[in-house]
């Protein structure tokens, strides 16, 4: 089904009508969604009533949730097994999402997803890197052992692959490529692996954030050749000053002609003005019937967001707010969980059956 017109119709929640044929009246066209939905676990703030209502009001609405965040590299350096800390820290957490029915992607972040040109903060904490055999070496097996007790359907093994081989030191990168060949291999090895990928940053692609041309992914492709699909990490308004501005190939250029499947694992709008981007909450729901129409170019099997809900900067740590407060508005709900109007956009394609 062509891009806009599936954007058009999943807008205007229409269904088709009957028509008439050779053979006489037809049985209706009722639209469809070839992808899964969900979020991630991420809170307004920490606290836990507020974060298991925010669960509740998004898992209504889901059917795949995702797990994307820095090892615990505190507890595993020090030699805590990895199945302890999974036990202790995320068996409630991944029960839960299970119990509602939903599918689960994981993603491993090896490096600091808020600064992709350093260590992941912990590692820098203690003074370690990745480039250590013994720190890849930890990173597989927390991965492995993440897969077997909970078997995830899809696993992202690096998140913002070229962003880290721009930012990062080549030292950095090139121990990620390695580390993520090998514990695909490991994992590949298991009985009845998850689909496999990393994630590429889109708005670098299109030489947004470096003020280039179009660059492309091809390098990705040569450096991970495990990938059976393709993660999307898509912050548009980085680059562009409307939703519509988007190209409606700026998924499927990507690809270069490959037949592979996307799942956008991370990303959004902001609702409000941040940085040089003037923004308002129908902005973002608008940026939502574009995504639509930019999914429907591609075999897209996933659009997940990091945060369902707005972040309640006063409650996060002082050193954080700057780093965090570009993306601290890309919720369909706000920090009290109060609709926003991208929710129904949300809630319409949700509406749809999936194929």
């Amino acid at each position: 089904m062509p891009g806009k017109f599936l954007g058009a119709v999943v807008a205007a929640l229409a269904l088709a009508g009957c028509g008439t044929g050779p053979d006489g009246p037809q049985p209706p066209s009722v639209p469809t969604r070839s992808f899964y939905l969900g979020f991630s676990g991420l809170p307004p703030r920490l606290d836990q009533d507020v974060a298991v209502a925010a669960l509740e009001a998004w898992t209504r609405r889901a059917d795949i949730a995702i797990v994307h965040e820095e090892l615990p590299w505190t507890d595993l350096l020090a030699g805590v097994a990895p199945d302890t800390i999974l036990r202790r820290e995320k068996d409630g957490l991944i029960g839960y999402y299970r119990g509602k029915g939903l599918k689960l992607v994981l993603v491993a972040d090896p490096n600091d997803g808020l600064s992709r040109s350093q260590e992941a903060p912990r590692l820098r904490a203690l003074g370690r890197s990745f480039t250590e055999p013994a720190v890849q070496a930890v990173y597989r097996e927390w991965v492995l052992a993440f897969v077997r007790r909970y078997r995830p359907e899809f696993v992202g093994l690096v998140a913002e692959t070229n962003l880290i081989r721009i930012a990062a030191p080549a030292p950095l990168y090139h121990a990620i490529v390695s580390a993520a060949r090998a514990t695909a291999a490991a994992v590949k090895a298991l009985p009845s692996p998850p689909q496999l990928f990393v994630s590429v940053q889109v708005e670098v692609a299109w030489g947004k954030l470096v003020n280039q041309p179009y660059l492309g992914i091809e390098q990705d492709f040569a450096d991970f050749p495990f990938l059976e699909l393709l993660g999307l990490s898509s912050y548009p308004y980085f680059g562009w000053s409307d939703p519509d501005q988007l190209p409606v190939d700026y998924y499927r250029r990507l690809l270069n002609g490959r037949r592979l499947s996307v799942m956008v694992v991370e990303g959004g709008w902001s609702s409000e003005s941040v940085l040089n981007l003037t923004s308002t909450p129908a902005t973002q729901a608008r940026y939502f019937r574009r995504q639509l129409e930019l999914l429907g170019q591609t075999s897209a099997i996933g659009w997940l967001q990091l945060a369902p809900t707005d972040l309640d900067l006063p409650f996060f740590p002082a050193d954080l707010r700057e780093a965090i407060r570009p993306f601290a508005s890309l919720g369909v709900f706000d920090v009290a969980l109060r609709p926003k109007p991208a929710l129904a956009v949300w809630d319409s394609v949700f509406a749809l059956p999936r194929k």
